[in-house]
């Protein structure tokens, strides 16, 4: 058996072991110094169990992983969720748009994708978004008359957003994994999460006009709020979280601080935001504290296991066999796309979006200038892309979140059938960043010039 025979062993072994439901991280660790001691082991000479290179390469990335100034800003940006999702703003910021929102048809449900998209960008973690909203929002929505299928969908949707709007933790996973700049993918992301949340927007809108029995308008006993208390429940629920998030936000973009420098502003801004609002206490920080750790510990032990597991896989020639395959069938750039997004998108069923951006996607990444994509547009697609897998029966995940918290009554194909609009908008959005690049690319090169 050749050495790229070998390596096509190794990843089929990785594919069942995982399907099968053992730890990703430790299963890639296992598979690269298994098959490492293999490709490294030298015949020619006698060897103790332990005098072989596999166990120098383990060593060189858990040190690289550990040493990687990108993904510090990991645990500060978990950080600064968990200790806002813990201040209890929702609610407040909840209450508080749907009044700012009233005149809107489908006010609620707009007001609910706008906390939802505030909210998951602060957080960046889908479950406790669609959660949380799931026990605030949906109630209200179905109390007020809407369409169970339109309020679940908006929600499910809704809570998805963090994943695509800066600062967005898989945004800086992919940087780290293809090398590309963290404030120009941020840059370049923003537009099409803005886009992508207001087709979210313009979609309620547009069926609350054209059917009213859908998301019926709120009575004026409950919207009609003087504009002096408006306003201040505008300064103590919208305006803190916002200034907080363009702060951190802003201070990238502009080049004021490197991510992970925001990360740790919006980090001790999230304390003082728990504070402000009186939710500071030691148990709150304590379970914000071990939530990071246990995250970010997964997070990294994913990158030590997929970047031996790579290096063995390519030493073995996998890399330049599964290269040479695809050149070989002699894609235009338009199609490799399409499969490339296709294998994502089948992969978001059982895996998560970390394991995909760390395992899966640096295996694309070598073929791009081959095809002329820019990596930057190629990541800005992944990230739309991985977000289908939380809205795509049967494997949708924020259905499952929600299908959870709902009240009774609710059905989960009802949760799937209102995400499905929602599904289609988001392919919509990555057929609109393919065609027009200047979607992407005209904020990076107004702020930072070009390449």
């Amino acid at each position: 058996m050749t050495d790229p025979q070998v390596a096509l062993v190794m990843m089929g072994l990785f594919i069942v072991s995982i399907l099968l439901g053992y730890p990703i991280a430790f299963t890639l660790m296992a598979m690269g110094v298994f098959f490492g001691y293999y490709a490294y082991y030298d015949a020619e000479r006698m060897q103790s169990i332990f005098d072989n290179r596999v166990f120098d390469l383990l060593v060189q990335r858990t040190y690289d992983v550990m040493s990687n100034d990108i993904l510090v800003a990991v645990p500060l940006f978990l950080f600064m969720g968990y200790m806002i999702e813990r201040s209890n703003i929702l609610d407040r910021l909840f209450v508080t748009l749907q009044i700012t929102a009233r005149h809107i048809p489908g006010s609620m449900a707009v007001a609910a994708i706008i906390t939802c998209a505030m909210f998951a960008t602060a957080t960046g973690i889908v479950g406790a978004v669609v959660t949380l909203m799931g026990l605030l929002a949906l109630p209200s929505m179905l109390k007020a008359g809407y369409d169970r299928r339109l309020s679940s969908g908006v929600i499910c949707a809704g809570g998805t957003l963090g994943i695509m709007i800066p600062p967005s933790i898989l945004l800086i996973v992919y940087a780290a994994v293809s090398g590309i700049s963290v404030v120009r993918l941020y840059a370049g992301a923003f537009l099409p999460g803005l886009i992508l949340a207001l087709m979210y927007v313009g979609y309620v809108v547009v069926r609350a006009i054209l059917n009213p029995k859908l998301a019926p308008k709120p009575p004026e006993a409950e919207t009609g709020v003087p504009f002096i208390k408006l306003v201040f429940m505008l300064l103590t629920s919208f305006f803190p979280l916002a200034v907080l998030i363009s702060c951190v936000l802003g201070a990238i973009l502009f080049g004021l601080a490197t991510p992970t420098e925001a990360a740790s502003i919006g980090a001790l801004g999230s304390i003082c935001l728990a504070a402000g609002y009186r939710e500071l206490d030691w148990a709150r920080l304590k379970e914000s504290v071990y939530l990071t750790v246990r995250t970010s510990a997964m997070v990294c032990w994913l990158f030590v296991g997929s970047w031996t597991f790579s290096s063995v896989f390519s030493y073995l020639g996998g890399e330049g066999l599964i290269k040479d395959f695809v050149l070989g069938l002699d894609l235009s750039t338009v199609t490799f796309l399409i499969m490339a997004q296709l294998i994502i998108f089948l992969l978001g069923w059982p895996l998560e979006w970390s394991e995909i951006i760390i395992i899966f996607v640096p295996i694309f990444l070598p073929l791009l200038s081959h095809f002329g994509v820019d990596p930057m547009l190629f990541g800005i697609l992944v990230a739309l892309n991985l977000q289908t897998s939380f809205l795509t029966p049967p494997m949708a995940m924020s259905a499952y979140y929600l299908k959870g918290v709902a009240p009774p009554g609710l059905e989960l194909t009802e949760i799937f059938r209102g995400s499905l609009p929602f599904l289609s908008m988001v392919f919509v959005a990555m057929v609109i960043v393919y065609t027009v690049p200047a979607a992407t690319t005209w904020l990076p090169n107004l702020i930072y010039g070009q390449f």
